[in-house]
Formats: structure tokens, C-alpha cells, sequence
């Protein structure tokens, strides 16, 4: 495996190719190795809500962070790709868990602002960067602003949006080289949003159902689009779906792969 300064220059670049960066987000270890072992897979991410499911947790830093470093560390040591971790909104202290997650052997991560006071959310960021800086290397910081997730029914779009831009203006500001904006699916204001940022800096969640399609998120200057919690959905409907279909007295599916 190439040294962490190596990884850490690697996946910066993929995000700033003219070629939309896709990462179908992993939970364990066998889900790394299948998804890192699929032609084109360049980098991985971890999820954390599939990895708190994983142990039994509930999403949202429930699960604690030694056993959620645990099984990142796992992860990055079964692959030859860089790893980027979701990092939740930082257990309390974002540069401390980022050094821990630098340490064992990430270098990059998702950061949710959780709509804090900009300040707050902001100096956050900066913690992040520095870890990545006193470890000597490019952290790729994807910085998230909440403003669309935790969006009322009726809010109005316009302010949404317009909340997003300034979080996410500020997030660039201080260093994060990409901004994350979960929740936003439209067209126009992922258009909108590339427009207020710039080409190859907004990242974007595929919601089944909802989004676009990632030859079109590349038209429009996506810098990457993640899956975050919906492969382990994708992995467990299979599941279930194969359960029932045996259970009724039918047979597993004839093609199943041996990827384990």
C-alpha cells in the first residue's frame, strides 16, 4: 500500500479530474474488498450509519468511536485505495478524531456541521485541516452542511439554498477543498449550487429514486457523488429478498457470486 501522503495526494486529484469521483460507500470489510475489487473503483468511503447498524447502533454517533475507528482501520488495511471516513460531526472533537482516523491510515473524511453557528462549524473545519497538515499530509476534508437535510416540509428553497452557499462558501474558505450538501436532488439547484462554488467542489449523496444519474451530475461540475447508508440497503433488500424467496420454497439466486 503506497504511504498515507501518496493516498492522501491521490484522492485530492480524483476530486479535482474532469471525471465525476463515485464511491459506493462501504460498512466492513468484505464490503470494501468487493467494492475495491470492482473495475473502476478508484477510492472508498466508509458510511456510518452502516457501520453503527453493523454493531447494532443507531445512527448518529451512538456507536463509540473506538469501535467505529476499529473497523475503519480494518477497512483501510484490506485495501490499496484510499479511504475517506465518515466522521459524523466529529464526536466532540473534530481534530482529535480526525488525528485518530490519520493515524489509522485515513486521509480524508465527511464532517457534518449539524447547522451549528457558523463560527462553530467553521473552526471545526479548520481543526480537521490542521490534523491533516501536522500529520504532513493533503487531508481531503469533504465538509457537510446540513442546510437541506434538516430543512423543514416547508421551508422555502430559495433560503435553503442560499444557507448552503454561505456555509458552504465559508467551508471552502477555510481550506476543506470540497463542499457536501446532502438532501439536494434537483436539477436546478445543484446547478445552483455549482454555480455559487465552483466546478469540482460540491459533492452530492445518490438517493435510490431521486437522483440523477452520475453522467449527468459530471455535466454539471459535480466534483463526486457518495451513497452513504443506501449500499448496505442495497446489500440487505438482496438479502431479504433471497430470504423470502426461500423461505416461500424457491432457491437462492442462480447467479450468485463467490466474492467472499
Amino acid at each position: 500500500m503506497a504511504d498515507l501522503s501518496t493516498r492522501a495526494r491521490a484522492l485530492l486529484d480524483l476530486h479535482t479530474a474532469p471525471e465525476i469521483l463515485i464511491l459506493a460507500n462501504v460498512w466492513d470489510v468484505v464490503s470494501a474488498r468487493v467494492v475495491a475489487g470492482t473495475p473502476g473503483v478508484r477510492a472508498l468511503a466508509t458510511a456510518s450509519h452502516s457501520i453503527a447498524a453493523t454493531f447494532g447502533y443507531e445512527d448518529g454517533e451512538n456507536i463509540p468511536l473506538e469501535l467505529h475507528l476499529g473497523m475503519v482501520e480494518r477497512i483501510v488495511s484490506a485495501v490499496d485505495v484510499p479511504v475517506t471516513m465518515d466522521f459524523e460531526g466529529g464526536y466532540g472533537d473534530a481534530g482529535e478524531t480526525a488525528r485518530r482516523a490519520i493515524a489509522a491510515g485515513v486521509v480524508g473524511g465527511n464532517l457534518e456541521d449539524q447547522l451549528k453557528p457558523l463560527d462553530d462549524a467553521v473552526a471545526a473545519v479548520e481543526a480537521v485541516l490542521r490534523a491533516g497538515r501536522d500529520a504532513g499530509i493533503d487531508f481531503v476534508l469533504n465538509a457537510r452542511t446540513d442546510a437541506f437535510v434538516k430543512a423543514g416540509p416547508g421551508a422555502d428553497r430559495g433560503e435553503v439554498l442560499a444557507e448552503a452557499v454561505r456555509r458552504g462558501t465559508a467551508y471552502l474558505e477555510a481550506g476543506a477543498p470540497v463542499v457536501f450538501v446532502p438532501g439536494v436532488v434537483a436539477r436546478e439547484e445543484i446547478a445552483a449550487l455549482v454555480d455559487a462554488l465552483g466546478p469540482r467542489k460540491l459533492t452530492v449523496i445518490s438517493v435510490p429514486g431521486a437522483s440523477l444519474p452520475a453522467r449527468e451530475l459530471q455535466e454539471l461540475g459535480v466534483a463526486r457523488v457518495s451513497t452513504g447508508p443506501f449500499t448496505q440497503r442495497v446489500a440487505l433488500t438482496a438479502l431479504q429478498d433471497a430470504t423470502a424467496t426461500i423461505v416461500a420454497g424457491g432457491t437462492l439466486p442462480p447467479d450468485t457470486r463467490a466474492l467472499n
